[in-house]
């Protein structure tokens, strides 16, 4: 008997799994990748259930500084900042290649460059260094493997204890209509915890809604 609800128990979990990933891959079709979704008017290409997340996470660790890699159109630092204007603390230093927004925000700073250029990174470091209170660290550039695997090297040092470093876009190792974008975060996670016990990944976070983008992408220094 016992045997028999132990594999009821497995298949039914695989089935619940497979339902979950075939419902989140029809939606991510369906809304481009969340291509049209906006904060506030500016585009924000992010699932608004890690959104929400995110916000919950913000609100509990109340950072001091949040480092974005990628900052795109601008709506996810937007995003952090307006909770910042809630907490009534907090800044953001956001970095990309390129900017492709005017965004101005006296809580956000906006950096050009590649997100592992040693000069971009030396320049993030002399803000952290002035920073006393939580540091938080929101991965969201390239998402190749070794780019991502770069950028934790470069970035998960200057996460706090109790603080996060996210690394957003997982999936792109899970479903199989983004296959050409592998080998992509999820295996550059896994060397990283391989040689770094002070993080661990928060899979509380990871599972809160049971489909996310960020597969493993919670991690928390300890």
């Amino acid at each position: 008997m016992w045997l028999n609800r132990l594999l009821f128990s497995t298949y039914k979990a695989a089935f619940a799994g497979c339902v979950n990933r075939c419902f989140y891959e029809h939606l991510l079709r369906h809304t481009n990748d969340y291509e049209s979704n906006t904060w506030l008017g500016q585009p924000i290409r992010q699932s608004p259930l890690d959104l929400q997340v995110i916000q919950e996470t913000i609100w509990h660790l109340k950072p001091e500084l949040l480092i974005e890699t990628g900052t795109n159109r601008g709506g996810s630092a937007l995003f952090y900042c307006h909770l910042f204007d809630l907490i009534g603390s907090g800044e953001v230093v956001s970095v990309d290649v390129s900017r492709m927004h005017d965004i101005k925000h006296p809580r956000a700073a906006f950096l050009i460059g590649s997100s592992v250029d040693k000069a971009v990174v030396s320049e993030i470091e002399a803000r952290v260094a002035l920073t006393k209170g939580a540091v938080m660290v929101v991965l969201d550039s390239d998402h190749s493997e070794p780019h991502v695997l770069a950028e934790l090297k470069a970035y998960a040092r200057f996460v706090t204890d109790g603080s996060y470093c996210l690394v957003q876009d997982g999936v792109i190792d899970q479903l199989s209509f983004l296959r050409k974008l592998r080998p992509g975060p999820l295996p550059a996670i896994e060397r990283f915890l391989a040689e770094n016990r002070d993080f661990m990944v928060d899979a509380s976070k990871c599972k809160r809604y049971l489909v996310t983008h960020h597969p493993k992408g919670w991690l928390k220094r300890v």
